[in-house]
């Protein structure tokens, strides 16, 4: 085989990233056994029988085969770049065509329903996003440290995110967060990970302690960062860590002079907010005078980080529905409900703990088997894993999803065009998302948010889409390996 130039490529076994296959291949038997195990006590006792979710399942499986075969032999690899543009324009038509014309189905508008079909159009809005992201970053002369590159980036990635918001599907939503590793490893500076890092423990630190311990972590972080950036970590030692101790205390201090009326009307948070405003005029002059960028940022960051502070309250109020704030509320502590919101977890943490090192056995899990764990063959499929497979099941499934990740960014980087190595950072960005949020709120570290676990949770939508984002990628890696 010869390409244009007259050189000779390579044949179809040498060229596929089998492994890659092989792997997705594992994982979905995985997830089909344990949708049977999950569903065996209440539905028909044949895993092939189509009336049952195993059955469904194994036909999203074929069809799942029949579009990795046309990705990988039918549709050419050059196609992609150029086309999408107008995919993107299409998911994000179909992402605001669903709000008003899908199904809603358990609180969320974002389900498209054709006879005994469901299709949700946030699974393939992932892969028009990553698609549109490798086209635009990938051209010539792109520098995501210049603003309007940067913008546009954002763009991108927040449109289709706030439209599945829009949707009341918080969970899809989130995986986009996991974007910016991607935009880490193209030059994004790693300060932007870190804001987003201080931005949750900013929110966590509001609801479950006060506004004033928030601003005041904020204040001990940002200038802890100001000094170490400019080589000045003993100026924060003198100075900056007696004021915080100080700060820490004054609630008691001011409180032991209840008595005095003047005292007694202060607050410890606009005592912090006034020392933080009348401080900011002169670290701002001196980074001016030095030309330091870094502390432009970490004084903007602070800000940004005292407004949500005062808008977290306004946030988990009013824009969070009731069922999101209960299950922040019992991820949190800040409430106790085991029969009632906390139930779905409880259940689960019960049935993966119950499994032991070696699982109990296929088919012989007493909380699968006997219905406790709601959503079983969906969102807490890995719950199953848990109680059958035991501790060694668990990590041998954890292991194939580090293996897959681990491989497509691997072949990321060994790529020569740079559309490709970002597509390709882009799908390991979201199947880690994934994974993280799902086993996660299934262990109790996550609030539970509807997102399924790739390839194993059971689903038509979630299998192609996953299918696809994979596949274009194996697609892609092949054509670069037929001649390098």
């Amino acid at each position: 085989m010869r390409d244009a130039g007259g050189h000779r490529g390579r044949g179809l076994a040498k060229t596929i990233d089998w492994s890659l296959v092989i792997c997705w291949l594992v994982l979905i038997l995985i997830g089909w056994a344990n949708i049977y195990a999950s569903v065996h006590s209440s539905e028909p006792s044949s895993i092939f029988d189509w009336t049952s979710r195993s059955g469904k399942q194994f036909v999203w499986m074929a069809t799942s085969l029949g579009i990795a075969v046309l990705i990988l032999f039918i549709i050419p690899p050059r196609a992609y770049e150029g086309l999408s543009v107008p995919i993107y324009l299409a998911v994000i038509g179909l992402l605001v065509a669903v709000i008003f014309l899908g199904i809603e189905v358990k609180g969320s508008r974002s389900w498209f329903e054709f006879g005994p079909i469901r299709f949700q159009p946030a699974e393939v809005s992932k892969i028009a996003t990553s698609l549109l992201l490798a086209t635009y970053m990938s051209q010539l002369g792109y520098r995501i440290g210049r603003l309007k590159d940067f913008i546009l980036t954002a763009i991108i990635i927040l449109l289709p995110m706030m439209i599945i918001v829009l949707q009341s599907e918080t969970g899809s939503a989130l995986v986009y967060v996991g974007f910016i590793f991607m935009l880490y490893r193209e030059g994004l500076s790693g300060w932007l990970i870190f804001m987003v890092g201080m931005a949750i423990l900013s929110f966590i630190l509001t609801l479950t302690a006060s506004p004033f311990v928030a601003v005041l972590v904020l204040a001990g972080v940002a200038s802890m960062c100001i000094c170490l950036y400019s080589g000045r970590f003993k100026w924060w030692i003198i100075i900056c860590v007696p004021l915080i101790v100080l700060f820490a205390f004054l609630p008691k201090i001011l409180g032991s002079f209840a008595e005095v009326p003047f005292i007694a009307k202060i607050k410890p948070l606009y005592v912090l907010l006034g020392a933080i405003g009348l401080s900011l005029p002169f670290v701002a002059f001196k980074a001016f005078r030095q030309r330091n960028t870094f502390t432009h940022l970490a004084i903007v960051s602070l800000l940004a980080g005292i407004m949500l502070v005062f808008s977290a309250d306004f946030l988990f109020n009013e824009v969070l529905q009731d069922h999101q704030r209960k299950r922040i509320e019992v991820l949190l502590g800040m409430k106790e409900d085991p029969s009632g919101v906390g139930y779905n977890v409880n259940q689960s943490k019960i049935a993966i703990g119950s499994g032991g090192f070696f699982g109990k056995g296929y088919l012989n899990g007493t909380q699968t088997t006997y219905g406790f764990v709601p959503e079983q063959s969906t969102d807490f499929i890995f719950c199953t894993i848990g109680e059958e497979w035991g501790f060694a099941g668990c990590s041998f499934v954890i292991l194939l999803y580090v293996f897959l990740i681990w491989r497509i960014i691997k072949n990321a980087e060994r790529s020569r065009e740079g559309f490709t190595r970002i597509y390709g950072y882009c799908v390991a960005c979201c199947i880690f998302m994934h994974l993280f949020i799902n086993i996660g709120m299934t262990i109790g570290l996550m609030p539970v948010i509807g997102i399924p676990l790739p390839f194993l949770s059971y689903g038509g939508s979630s299998m192609w889409g996953f299918t696809a984002m994979l596949f274009i990628f194996i697609a892609l890696d092949r054509n670069e390996r037929k001649y390098f």
